[in-house]
């Protein structure tokens, strides 16, 4: 029986030639597996059919979409969590749900092996072959780009020689990953760290400086996940891509960074995240009335502590399973509603309301009905500072010897 090996497939350039390119180098049957996390772009029977054209034995497509929103993007929301402060993992919670898409492709077509396009220097590859070992540790895994020594050139030249269905004239300088969450975009003249973001690179997002009108959304929320926007019911995947939209329409959500890949190299990328950045800023506001005060500082802990692992690859790892638990378990309360303006590149919260909101009026305010005891302040800041008092006595006792 001829070995089967399975292919991450985009549909671009590089994964349409990798077919016969992995073809010709092992000898074995290719299946291509696609799927839809919401990137947009052409629909999934025309990259099947793409698939098959350029010899793929059996094109597998998946409109992973809502269970990309449901279960990769709200837990992201819901751990706030942004790689280094700035990034929302577009690309690193897109490849775990790819990964269970492969192994799953594997399994019904009896291949032994599993492909994906990613170079040696990126986090993709740790991501896809680190999910992949974890899911299906029988499976080998293989890179033509890095493997099979597939360079852009070889491909070009691949594709027009077989005549493969694909367009190859094409000279985009960027690299782009895109999917519901946001778009990623990196390479070419970006790779100069001082050379500002042309227009031209964004899709997702308007130019801020001159924006439209103020948008005023109302975000309602049930134990952490997005529920309604201005009263209207919504799943998760509908409210990301409803604040893609407006959000997108005033510019919110574009991040210009330096980062640290996992492979020790520190990056250029720019990301355009409108719903994301919208929505964690909506969360973290709703937090903040309904996460007692310690629950939420070791909070902040965990959620960088997550956005670490998964932007290394650690999606399916026993630590980040731990974090999930104590996640969820801070959400119990996070109900409620955010009202925030759009506009200008900005995304600003003006109110907030909750039925199991901490925030209590009359111990916070300062005007009559006050019900907070300031006479208790006096011994309590005693009593807080009783430690360091004693350990200052201790320094100028003992440097008086």
């Amino acid at each position: 029986m001829t070995e089967r090996i399975v292919l991450a497939y985009s549909g671009g350039l590089d994964t349409s030639v990798a077919i016969g390119w992995i073809g010709e180098a092992t000898g074995a049957e290719v299946i291509a597996v696609a799927v839809d996390v919401g990137q947009g772009g052409e629909s999934l029977e025309t990259i099947r059919q793409r698939a098959l054209g350029c010899g793929a034995v059996e094109a597998y497509v998946a409109d992973a979409s809502d269970e990309f929103a449901n279960e990769y993007c709200v837990p992201t929301l819901k751990a706030n969590a942004l790689y280094q402060g700035h990034y929302p993992l577009v690309s690193a919670i897109s490849r775990p749900v790819i990964v269970k898409h492969l192994v799953k492709a594997a399994r019904e077509f009896g291949a032994t092996t599993v492909a994906h396009g990613c170079t040696g220097k990126g986090n993709d590859q740790v991501r896809f072959e680190v999910g992949i070992q974890t899911l299906g540790p029988d499976l080998k895994c293989i890179a033509p780009v890095r493997d099979l020594a597939l360079t852009r050139d070889k491909a070009i030249a691949f594709a027009e020689e077989k005549g493969l269905p694909i367009e190859t004239t094409k000279k985009n300088p960027y690299s782009i990953d895109q999917n519901v969450w946001g778009r990623a975009v990196e390479t070419g003249y970006l790779e100069d760290i001082w050379n500002a973001p042309t227009k031209d690179i964004y899709d997702y997002t308007a130019t801020p400086e001159f924006p439209p009108a103020p948008d005023e959304v109302t975000i309602s929320f049930k134990a952490g996940v997005p529920v309604a926007i201005d009263g209207v019911k919504v799943t998760p995947l509908q409210a990301i891509k409803e604040l893609n939209r407006r959000a997108g329409a005033q510019g919110v959500g574009r991040i210009d960074v330096v980062e640290d890949r996992l492979v020790g190299i520190k990056s250029r990328e720019i990301y355009e995240a409108p719903g994301a950045m919208a929505l964690i800023t909506a969360h973290k506001h709703l937090e903040d009335i309904t996460v007692e005060r310690e629950q939420a500082r070791f909070k902040a802990t965990v959620g960088q502590r997550w956005a670490e692992l998964v932007y290394d690859g650690q999606w399916f790892s026993p630590l980040k399973r731990s974090l999930d638990a104590f996640i969820e378990d801070t959400q119990k309360y996070v109900s409620g509603d955010i009202r925030m303006t759009l506009h200008g590149g900005q995304a600003i919260v003006n109110g907030r309301r909750s039925d199991t909101s901490l925030y209590d009026f009359s111990l916070a305010t300062y005007d009559t009905g006050d019900t907070f005891d300031q006479s208790m302040a006096r011994g309590f800041i005693e009593l807080w500072g009783m430690s360091a008092k004693v350990a200052s006595g201790r320094d100028i006792r003992v440097a008086g010897q």
